[in-house]
């Protein structure tokens, strides 16, 4: 399948900035089930490729100029494919068990070491029980919107039952660290069809230990399910700190409010 994709993110300031400076994680990896085909990035100011300890193409962005909004747009068009039973492969700069090890965001807390207990035998587990933690959390963690911030963590989201993508993906992740399996965070988009689930989208990698495999297996908690060529990737880390699409911070007074486009056509 080939994905189009336009992702705006829009900044306005009540009063001028003096300085802004953002991490940028808006280009998709480079990875066997995905290749890109064309790719855009625009946005004032400078900015400065390099790729992260996760293997992430990512920019910093900075303006030094008096402004008073900021619009930051990637597009582009993305081949991708359905990678077989969820089973994800690529570079990997870092050793699976960096993703054993718990984070602000995904810190166990009792509510998650007892979840992780009924559904996760330790330290390894096949696609079956990660996929049966995934539908649990599906529906014991209902999505909507507003529920929670980003700077909500897993223990908390779970407690009272209502999140988006990346809560339900903090979850499964502090779960996994909880029994010792390395699991990690990916960013991205989907094709959302006829959900009403945003176009920008949360989901983890899981490893697997299948009788006929050892390795990632990529799961998309909320809508329980695998990976498909509905899914482009962005990033990856051990939470939404890591592989937020966009981050930083700005010099200068006055509030912002801030508006996300995403639009996601297939081909």
């Amino acid at each position: 399948m080939q994905l189009s994709i336009r992702h705006e993110t829009l900044y306005h300031y009540t009063a001028s900035q003096a300085y802004t400076i953002q991490q940028l994680h808006l280009t998709p990896r480079a990875e066997p089930q995905q290749h890109v085909l064309q790719w855009q990035l625009d946005a004032p100011g400078s900015l400065h490729a390099h790729t992260d300890a996760y293997g992430n193409l990512t920019h910093m962005l900075t303006l030094d100029k008096p402004h008073d909004a900021l619009a930051i747009v990637a597009e582009g068009v993305v081949e991708t494919t359905t990678p077989p039973q969820g089973r994800v492969s690529g570079k990997d700069t870092l050793s699976p068990l960096v993703y054993t090890v718990a984070t602000r965001l995904t810190a166990p807390d009792d509510g998650i070491r007892a979840l992780a207990a009924a559904f996760l035998p330790r330290p390894r587990a096949g696609t079956r029980e990660l996929m049966a933690l995934a539908a649990h959390i599906h529906g014991a963690v209902a999505y909507r919107r507003g529920a929670t911030e980003v700077s909500t963590p897993a223990a908390a989201a779970l407690a009272q039952g209502a999140g988006v993508c990346q809560d339900h993906a903090h979850i499964f992740l502090a779960c996994c660290h909880a029994a010792g399996i390395p699991a990690r965070y990916v960013s991205g988009y989907i094709d959302p069809g006829n959900s009403d689930h945003a176009a920008s989208h949360a989901w983890v990698d899981a490893w697997a230990h299948d009788d006929d495999y050892t390795g990632w297996v990529s799961i998309d908690v909320t809508h329980a399910g695998l990976m498909t060529d509905r899914y482009c990737r962005i990033a990856i880390g051990r939470d939404y700190d890591a592989a937020a699409p966009v981050r930083g911070m700005r010099a200068g007074g006055g509030d912002e409010s801030l508006k996300v486009e995403v639009q996601i056509v297939p081909q």
